[in-house]
């Protein structure tokens, strides 16, 4: 599903990450956790495409992303990845539906099909009444799950997840973290998650602890 070789990324002098070697199964729920500055959202973005590697090899569904030029890389991202990020990172000018629909109109889908797919996933996440509320008006558990639904509308093989939980409180964390969990039996979506969260890296199914830029064994 996903598989990385030898990730290596510097910033300057600085090198973050020393050599990743890691496999992720499909329908997998892992974490990634460390101390703040050891490599874990970089790893993240290069997953996520956002960032490339200095070297090394990313391979996702059999596709080898250093292989596809910049345009091919965005259409791929698109259909391909979801993200969700510790902030939502809602556009606040807009609805909650027209921010759910947005990746669909990227990936040219007619705008009756995205606007149809975005209201059965809102349902889906008990957000049906909250469809024309722009940001400003929703809650931060509420936001939180308008930024899942966006990041399921295209039906992503992979959801990637920098610290999803960290601006929610106790209630709202709790229902995210089984969100996840409830989308992984329903939809056999794999999860890559980053957290400082002891109890959301327990109940994954597997923890990769992340140190000095290279993997704990």
């Amino acid at each position: 599903m996903i598989q990385t070789e030898g990730i290596t990324k510097s910033f300057g002098s600085l090198q973050v990450l020393k050599g990743i070697d890691l496999t992720i199964r499909k329908s997998e729920i892992v974490s990634i956790v460390g101390p703040s500055g050891a490599g874990k959202t970089t790893l993240l973005q290069i997953i996520g495409t956002l960032d490339k590697q200095d070297s090394g090899r990313l391979i996702i569904n059999d596709t080898e992303t250093s292989r596809l030029n910049e345009k091919e890389l965005a259409d791929f991202r698109n259909r391909n990845i979801g993200f969700v990020f510790q902030f939502h990172q809602l556009l606040p000018e807009f609805t909650a539906l027209e921010n759910v629909m947005i990746p669909a109109l990227i990936a040219k889908e007619k705008t009756s099909v995205a606007e149809k797919k975005a209201r059965e996933i809102l349902d889906y996440l008990k957000l049906s009444d909250r469809i024309s509320h722009k940001p400003a008006e929703l809650s931060g558990g509420e936001k939180q799950r308008v930024a899942v639904a966006r990041a399921l509308i295209n039906n992503p093989t992979v959801i990637l997840a920098d610290e999803p939980s960290g601006s929610l409180d106790t209630q709202n964390k709790e229902e995210l973290h089984a969100l996840f969990f409830d989308l992984r039996d329903q939809f056999s979506q794999t999860f890559v998650i980053v957290t400082h969260d002891e109890q959301l890296a327990a109940d994954t199914d597997r923890i990769i602890h992340i140190k000095d830029g290279i993997v704990l064994k």
